[in-house]
């Protein structure tokens, strides 16, 4: 494969099944993207097999539609080897690209897949050109996902990247950015960078505000944004260089692949020819959208953060069209103040009340007299529904029998193999056919005889043996060394083109001469090799490619790992130096504690980064602890004066948070740690941080301790430091809770930054208050309210190497702070048993202490 595939303007969409891959390739998809059943972002997708590939690739590519695979979830080490094995078979079957989340996982691909295209998933989190430079000149990417909430202005600053851009343009909205949501993980241990999201942004949620709970009607899902629909921008997407516009959508439904497909495929043909006047999609046009799924429809980030129409926070389950407002209701009957979504007997409505939605209620309409409905018997509670609450049609089954006519004659598909005919024979001799690409051969029960009137021509032959309708074969060429004019009955001709198809048939996909694909379940072309055998740590510290067979592989880019000569396998002796204790402080306060208290590195991560200058003069005057600065999780276009902030502050040292951020602070002569948000999870992806300039990795916090454990013992473990107790992030967020629901801003413009004025906690359904913080770029992180610890797996992990541990601080005040730091000292020191100190930490809270998520699930 090369870049120049990825180039070209391309309609993508989802397929989460065969059907929704028919769908989309009959309503006018350029490629598609789906998943395999494992290293898949949408693990409840049905998603193909390795025994699907051959048949899928083959269909796509005979309807001139690309497969793009999604290896887009964090590897752990573990993994890699099964991940060596689905990367040769993609590529053995024909797949065009692969989607990566994980940076270890792209240097591997590129290694022992190179005719894979690599293409950067939004997973990835490049939300800066800066970010999306840095990846590309370390790895070489083919194209890059951005982050849906870059708005068009800031997908400008792009225009002069080299990478080809794809954007998603339709679909649902994660209200967290993607690669950064560690909800499901830290609620569940269902993480979202492992393809297990439980979607905890569609639940509801109360707003306690200052500790009071602040009534906001029927506005419940807080965490719930609309739709993204983009149909009217995608003019200004293809003026800002994207080339790709993908649909979001592989748990949906076929008829919502065909509806949003044919949609989209209108409005980008219409823009490529320059039709930008007028609505790029006609009112049927949206409503096939509404109502083959939708939570509402908005364009999303294109404008920039709007946050009074982002989230509705009505209701987080789908709605469709809306069809009326309750007039009253009875026993049987629902009357509306006027009918709309031209709603008729049949169609499916539900009746938003306000409520939880996992008790709403609805169903399919009876009967319509006038503006009344009616209902079978039993379906729906009308004690429920009042004067005033929305009524949503939410299924259409004639447009959705219109949508699935569009591609149910896809089912009948058969892939169609070209025959290469070669036929001879001479006069007394039976006539024989060889199918060149296969072998098989047949030869005619009567010998060839002189013609009289009409002799074995070859237009006779390609019309007979030609007729190969239904079978899954053409002909492709036929060469004939008949020799003289010879005569054969036509019946006894079309019996050997049959008798032949049969014997090809018979033989399997093998022998039918095709080359198109292979058999993904057999093993590739390359041997198997395990990772640890294709990368090696130099005596450096270094991870490298080794030299491999170029008989094995001879197609290694220019810009892969360099070969080295095999000198086995490093060792690495960890000096016994001691464990060092850095904590993360969210305040001065805690930062003045920490120095007080002999801490020897700490991190400040302050809402208002402008107070990081004093912070750091303040703790060089005053104590020997180390102070290093953070930077946002999050660096979008025009963002680097954040970075230029924190290095006038003149730091020992920087928490690298971001992509774009790397390249900016490594190399200039000041301690750098990469965060967790970098997603380090595996030793491919520490050893590429490492060789960027990163100098200490945190640990990913979707690892549990046997997944640690495991890391640190296939890298040097001095590279690590492990978060030992803090309140999980779970969402980080371009949405600001405080201005959508505290002021009537739209933006922090305008919004009076209550964030600086009111403590604010989100209670989810079983009662936990979980607090929200505001950071420098006005993005919210709601935390977990209960704090876990890894205290009780503090002596695995020393004995594994590890030297360097965390503490983050949150809400503590002063004596809390000297009470955590006083408790872990006493565990370091090996004055206290972990599994005592767990225990001891949970007596003190009044939330409790959990295991969090680097507990081990048991099955």
């Amino acid at each position: 494969m090369t870049r120049d595939a990825d180039t070209a303007l391309e309609l993508l969409a989802p397929a989460g099944n065969w059907e929704c891959a028919r769908a989309a390739v009959a309503n006018g998809a350029d490629a598609i993207f789906f998943g395999m059943p494992r290293f898949n972002a949408r693990m409840r997708a049905d998603n193909f097999t390795e025994e699907d590939l051959p048949r899928l690739m083959e269909y796509l590519h005979a309807h001139g539609v690309r497969g793009l695979v999604t290896m887009n979830t964090l590897i752990f080490t573990g993994e890699l080897d099964d991940a060596v094995r689905q990367l040769r078979r993609l590529e053995a079957a024909g797949v065009d690209a692969i989607i990566v989340q994980d940076i270890g996982l792209a240097r591997l691909a590129r290694a022992v897949a190179p005719r894979l295209n690599l293409h950067a998933s939004t997973q990835m989190t490049i939300t800066s050109p800066e970010g999306l430079e840095f990846v590309d000149r370390s790895i070489g990417l083919d194209r890059a996902v951005l982050a849906r909430e870059l708005s068009l202005r800031e997908l400008e600053r792009f225009r002069a990247t080299e990478v080809p851009l794809e954007v998603f343009v339709h679909g649902a909205l994660c209200v967290a950015y993607s690669g950064q949501c560690l909800t499901s993980e830290s609620l569940g241990r269902r993480s979202a960078n492992r393809g297990e999201c439980a979607q905890a942004c569609r639940m509801p949620y109360e707003l306690i505000v200052d500790g009071e709970k602040t009534d906001l009607g029927d506005r419940r899902y807080l965490l719930s944004p609309q739709d993204l629909a983009a149909v009217e921008e995608v003019p200004a997407l293809l003026a800002r260089g994207v080339r790709s516009f993908k649909i979001e959508g592989r748990l949906k439904s076929p008829e919502y692949v065909a509806a949003v497909t044919a949609v989209y495929r209108k409005a980008l043909d219409a823009a490529m020819a320059g039709k930008t006047e007028g609505p790029m999609a006609t009112p049927e046009d949206r409503y096939s959208l509404e109502m083959t799924f939708s939570r509402g429809l908005f364009s999303g980030w294109m404008h920039g953060v709007d946050h009074q129409q982002l989230v509705g926070a009505r209701y987080g389950k789908k709605r469709g069209a809306l069809a009326g407002r309750v007039r009253s209701a009875g026993p049987g009957w629902v009357e509306l103040e006027s009918l709309g979504a031209g709603l008729k007997p049949g169609d499916g409505v539900v009746f938003d009340t306000g409520g939880d939605t996992n008790d709403e209620q609805g169903g399919r309409v009876f009967e319509i007299l006038g503006r009344r409905l009616t209902f079978a018997r039993g379906k729906v509670d009308f004690s429920s529904i009042k004067p005033g609450d929305r009524v949503w049609k939410t299924s259409d089954p004639a447009l959705e029998k219109r949508l699935r006519a569009t591609f149910e004659k896809e089912a009948a598909w058969q892939p169609v193999h070209g025959l290469r005919l070669a036929v001879a024979g001479r006069e007394g001799e039976p006539l024989r056919i060889t199918e060149k690409g296969s072998g098989a051969a047949v030869q005619s029960a009567m010998p060839l005889t002189q013609a009289l009137k009409r002799p074995l021509t070859e237009e006779t032959l390609r019309d007979q043996l030609g007729r190969l309708g239904g079978t899954g074969f053409n002909l492709a060429t036929l060469e004939s060394t008949v020799e003289g004019e010879m005569m054969l009955p036509l019946s006894e001709l079309n019996r050997l083109r049959r008798e032949l198809v049969e014997r090809i048939q018979a033989a399997g996909p093998a022998a039918d001469g095709s080359t198109a694909t292979a058999d993904a379940s057999a093993p590739a072309a390359s041997p198997e090799r395990p990772w640890r055998e294709i990368f090696r740590f130099d005596g450096t510290g270094r991870i490298v490619q080794r030299r491999m067979d170029p008989q094995e592989n001879p197609e290694i880019p220019s810009h892969d790992l360099r070969p080295q000569e095999d000198q086995g396998p490093a060792e690495f002796i960890t000096p016994d130096n001691g464990f060092e204790l850095s904590v993360l402080c969210r305040t001065l306060e805690q930062v003045e504690i920490c120095a007080a208290e002999g801490v020897a590195v700490a991190y400040a991560d302050f809402e208002d980064a402008r107070a990081y200058a004093a912070a750091v003069k303040q703790v060089r005057d005053t104590s020997a602890m180390r102070l290093l600065l953070a930077t946002p999780r999050i660096q979008k276009p025009g963002e680097q004066g954040f970075f230029k902030l924190i290095e006038r502050a003149n730091p020992q040292g920087v928490l690298v948070r971001n992509l774009g951020a790397v390249p900016w602070f490594t190399h200039r002569g000041m301690e750098t740690v990469g965060d967790f948000s970098l997603n380090i999870a595996n030793p491919l992806t520490a050893a590429f941080f490492r060789e960027q300039g990163l100098e200490v990795l945190t640990v990913s916090y979707d690892l549990n301790i046997a997944q640690v454990l495991d890391l640190l013992a296939a890298a040097p473990p001095e590279w690590f430091e492990l978060t030992l107790h803090q309140h999980m992030p779970m969402f980080h967020m371009e949405h600001c809770v405080f201005a959508a629901f505290l002021s009537k801003g739209k933006t922090f413009l305008d919004c009076g930054r209550p964030c600086e004025s009111h403590s604010v906690k989100l209670r989810d359904r079983v009662g936990m208050e979980h607090p929200l913080k505001a950071d420098v770029g006005c993005r919210n992180t709601l935390f977990n309210s209960q704090a876990q610890t890894g205290a009780r797996y503090f002596t695995q992990l020393r004995a594994a190497g590890l030297r360097r541990c965390r503490i983050e601080l949150l809400e503590e005040d002063a004596e809390g702070v000297r009470r955590l730091l006083r408790t872990y000292r006493a565990l370091l020191d090996g004055h206290a048993d972990g599994a005592d100190l767990w225990r001891s930490l949970r007596a003190q809270s009044k939330l409790g202490v959990t295991l969090g998520t680097l507990e081990e699930q048991t099955v």
